[in-house]
């Protein structure tokens, strides 16, 4: 039912070769291809233009244990604590270690992070400390991606391509060396041959009716990298984050953890602040629990909920929080004076293509990093801020790994494929909405094994509509590639018999020891079991 590739192509179309193929231009991305070396001729592509990335986005900041009350060893607990502790923790200490170097870097950089006699922190949900550095008060992931993309575009070595859709990833005995692209402008396939390959393209929010994410996270970093062979591990937790704006739109505007960090307090419909029947740190629980609370309180009043920013004060508000502040009042909510409606949206995806401590994959010379990529780094939950500091200390790393490892011999390649190309297809979008509706309704915030099974039932059938045909077309890859994540995360959640971190199974609530375990997929393989803390599925077989 998966295919190998999901569109035909020739090897005439084979456009140029690099050494090193950079595939997306969020953080991990952009610092990947910051730090690698003149001499490698180096194409960046992107799905849509540079900046469109989950980086630029985001707005609460980068945890780093930099203060002087903080250490990386309290960083450390404060990740295992939020994971779950289904973190790899020589992942977590690698990470909080390094993260310390490359924030100084980009600081070198020219990243202009808010300061106050020094470097100024905050807190966020389940830091046991004030570690969270930003920029412009809420628009960090802007400072950080507009300094790394104006340093990058400087750089000779590195071509970039916008409006270019990862497709398919050319493999041969296991190695990697070349990818398919398709471009957006002028509706071609086209391939690039490569001696490295670094995947960092993302998550897959949109897989879900409601989502922080843009329109470009649809998993196809994950999903490509599936069909050419590589594990990837962890699907089924999913983080939603608790404080959406409650707007209609396929891009819900996120409000920052960090609002709450600085006092904001969740109220139900009658007024009341509910966070302290549900955990004793109150509105500074862990995600998963804040997000479930909110949809509990929702379910229960069968009415709204509310972020309360007054207590914050208007002067502290305008100054920290600028763009939400702006954002809000295109809305029509002054959030210095109005209650902000919210609700729990898709956000981070803790899983993805399982890689070693150098962004290795199980394929040789393709490598991943950021949230396309699955370390291990953030458990079953994900600790607020932890993910910008995950793509600097891993897009630094797969280049590291790069100047160890040998180089893939480039192949010219043709494949006979006989899919058959289709002209249009005028139900896609409502096709797309039913899956997202599906996900969100099934395989959502909370989940139970009849829905579960529903929704692979349902997911299969749409699979069958589509098997065998390919549309030249951008969104039609996004749903295939969609289709194929889902059903991996659906299959996940129904064997992992157990509730832990963003994973909540009503019909099994508790954590349970024997579930401390990876699961992983590989095409046309059985489903793999790995214990937390050891090392990665593919060294073992080694």
């Amino acid at each position: 039912m998966i295919d190998r590739y999901i569109a035909n192509f020739k090897s005439k179309s084979t456009l140029e070769k690099f050494d090193i193929i950079i595939v997306g231009s969020g953080i991990a991305g952009l610092i990947s291809a910051y730090y690698t070396p003149p001499q490698f001729k180096v194409g960046l592509f992107t799905k849509d233009k540079i900046e469109e990335s989950n980086t630029y986005y985001a707005q609460g900041g980068i945890a780093v244990a930099l203060a002087p009350d903080d250490s990386p060893e309290l960083h450390f607990k404060d990740t295992i604590l939020a994971g779950a502790d289904f973190n790899e923790e020589k992942i977590v200490r690698i990470v909080v270690e390094e993260g310390i170097d490359r924030v100084r870097d980009l600081i070198k950089l020219g990243v202009n992070f808010d300061k106050k006699n020094g470097l100024s922190f905050t807190k966020e949900a389940a830091h046991s400390r004030k570690r969270i550095i930003h920029a412009h008060g809420d628009a960090t992931g802007y400072e950080v991606a507009c300094t790394l993309i104006k340093k990058i575009k400087d750089k000779e070595n590195i071509r970039l391509f916008d409006n270019h859709m990862l497709i398919d990833i050319l493999t041969l005995d296991n190695q990697a060396y070349g990818c398919i692209f398709l471009d957006s402008k002028t509706n071609k396939i086209s391939i690039y041959l490569s001696s490295y390959i670094i995947l960092a393209t993302g998550g897959a929010g949109q897989l879900y009716l409601h989502t922080t994410n843009p329109l470009i996270a649809t998993g196809d970093g994950i999903v490509s990298a599936f069909r050419a062979g590589a594990r990837i591990m962890d699907l089924e937790f999913f983080q939603f984050h608790p404080t959406a704006l409650k707007i209609d739109a396929p891009q819900r505007f996120l409000i920052s953890e960090a609002v709450r960090g600085e006092g904001g307090r969740l109220i139900n419909s009658y007024g009341e602040r509910f966070m302290l029947n549900y955990h004793p740190l109150g509105e500074l629980a862990p995600r998963d629990i804040v997000t479930r609370a909110i949809y509990f309180e929702i379910l229960e009043t069968q009415k709204d909920v509310y972020l309360d920013l007054r207590p914050i004060g208007e002067n502290k508000i305008k100054r920290r929080f600028p763009n939400i502040y702006k954002k809000c009042l295109e809305y029509g909510i002054d959030i210095t004076k109005d209650l902000v409606p919210i609700s729990p949206a898709a956000h981070y995806f803790m899983g993805g293509i399982e890689t070693d401590e150098y962004g290795r994959t199980s394929i040789r010379n393709l490598y991943a990093c950021g949230e396309v990529a699955c370390t291990g780094l953030h458990g079953a939950n994900r600790l607020a801020s932890n993910s910008l500091l995950e793509g600097l200390v891993f897009g630094k790393r797969c280049i590291d790994a790069i100047l160890n490892d040998n180089p893939s011999l480039i192949s010219e390649y043709d494949e006979n494929l006989n899919l058959k190309e289709i002209e249009n297809d005028k139900f896609l979008k409502e096709r797309i909405q039913k899956l997202k509706t599906l996900m969100w309704d099934k395989v959502g915030i909370i989940r139970e094994e009849s829905k579960l099974k529903e929704s692979e039932r349902e997911i299969i059938d749409l699979m069958e509509e589509i098997n065998g045909v390919y549309l030249k077309n951008r969104n039609f890859f996004e749903y295939k590639n969609m289709l194929t994540l889902s059903l991996l995360m659906i299959r996940s959640a129904i064997l992992r018999k157990e509730s832990r971190g963003a994973h909540f199974r009503i019909d099994f609530p508790t954590s349970k020891k024997e579930w401390k375990k990876h699961i992983i997929w590989e095409k046309d393989k059985e489903v793999i079991y790995r214990d937390v803390n050891s090392p990665p599925s593919f060294k073992k077989d080694h």
